[in-house]
């Protein structure tokens, strides 16, 4: 039961508040916490955009990101993208549509068309929040930051506002809150969230996050969680057919995580589920096997009664004894 309110503040015996449900810990497997805020990060021509679009794609069709991490909690999903036309985008989503044979039209995908979005003028966040309130989406995709304000992204005191507004739309309208923003130039680390451009106010903000880089020809993802073991880096690259429009990111093939191509892997899977049950990326990380053969093993082990998937994670079905 709640206690009386203090000096005008809400407040609650520890032992009162909700139980957190470990079922609903994402809203894509692995790879983006359920009504998370966070950033997809990398420098220009990363392909940030794409990584975006792929997620939103997701959430509003149910379809797995990538191919492979699945929508837990499928939902609308809502756009503003300042750098690109509204023709542009559409075009983007139809490519993506027709690789994976999803209908545009009822795709529950909608985007704000308004020329310009300003999260610095309390005007802009009362229409934003207006339209949260009436769409109620599951995941709202803001690209890029920077055309979000004309403010100094340096300056810790006007970026905190700005973050804090987002973080206060998502704890209102529970959604994911997705934005997509530049790293700095030459910007090495072992913590990729201290290589965004601006303020350290950015790293310490996100709950889950997504940087992509370029090493020689390959597009690197990695994946950081702030309630979550950081999984193996993956190998992306754009595919598909620039004649027709028909561009769409998929895993590569070069992942080096996946040493032994001719193990066992279903006994290897097997294994490490009767151990306990597990999500993929659990089983991704134990085994170190690409998410791609990773997807066939388990799609092939549920066909065959072995294993089954109940709340986000693997489990393993015990055989009948004779």
């Amino acid at each position: 039961m709640s206690e009386p309110a203090v000096a005008g503040l809400p407040v609650s015996r520890i032992g009162d508040l909700a139980v957190a449900d470990p079922t609903r810990r994402w809203l894509i497997d692995g790879l983006w916490s359920q009504a998370a805020v966070g950033i997809i990060g990398g420098p220009p021509k990363a392909a940030k955009s794409w990584m975006a679009l792929d997620m939103a794609i997701s959430v509003a069709s149910g379809t797995p990101c990538l191919g492979v991490f699945d929508v837990l909690e499928p939902g609308r999903a809502l756009l503003f993208m300042a750098e690109d036309a509204d023709a542009a985008v559409r075009a983007r989503v139809a490519g993506i549509c027709r690789h994976r044979g999803l209908d545009i039209h009822r795709l529950d995908l909608h985007i704000i068309t308004a020329t310009s979005l300003r999260l610095d003028l309390e005007r802009d966040r009362k229409r934003l929040s207006d339209v949260v309130a009436d769409l109620a989406p599951r995941l709202l995709l803001l690209d890029p930051f920077v055309r979000l304000h004309r403010g100094d992204e340096n300056d810790a005191g006007h970026i905190s506002g700005l973050l804090a507004y987002l973080r206060e739309l998502q704890r209102e309208h529970h959604l994911a809150v997705v934005v997509v923003h530049h790293t700095r130039k030459n910007g090495g680390g072992a913590v990729l969230g201290q290589t965004l451009r601006g303020s350290g106010d950015f790293h310490a903000w996100v709950d889950s996050s997504l940087y992509l880089r370029r090493k020689r020809d390959s597009l690197i993802l990695s994946i950081e969680h702030r309630s979550a073991p950081a999984p193996d880096s993956l190998h992306l690259a754009l595919a598909g057919d620039d004649a027709t429009g028909d561009v769409h990111l998929e895993i590569g093939g070069d992942d080096p995580c996946d040493a032994a191509p001719d193990r066992d892997l279903a006994a290897d899977v097997l294994g490490a589920l009767v151990e306990r049950p597990r999500t993929r990326t659990d089983l991704r990380a134990q085994l170190r096997v690409r998410n791609e053969r990773l997807g066939t093993v388990l799609d092939e082990l549920r066909n065959a009664g072995r294993i089954q998937r109940d709340a986000g994670v693997w489990i393993a079905v015990p055989v009948p004894v004779p």
